[in-house]
C-alpha cells in the first residue's frame, strides 16, 4: 500500500498566492492551499502544491 506524501507546512512560510502575492491557508482535508484574497484554491498533488492559476478552483 502506498501513502500519499504529506504537504510540508513549512512551505507556507515561503509560498504566496501567484495572483495576489497574499498569504495562503492549508486545507488538509481537501489537500489545497487557499487564497482568500483571490478566492482560489490551489491543489496539492503527491505532496506538491500546484501554484498555477489555471489549475486552481474558484471558491466563494
Amino acid at each position: 500500500m502506498t501513502e500519499t506524501p504529506l504537504f510540508d507546512r513549512r512551505m507556507l512560510e515561503v509560498l504566496v498566492c501567484p495572483q495576489t502575492q497574499g498569504r495562503l491557508e492549508y486545507d488538509a482535508a481537501r489537500q489545497e492551499l487557499i487564497s482568500h484574497s483571490a478566492h482560489l484554491a490551489f491543489p496539492i498533488r503527491d505532496g506538491i502544491p500546484i501554484m498555477l492559476i489555471d489549475e486552481a478552483r474558484d471558491i466563494d
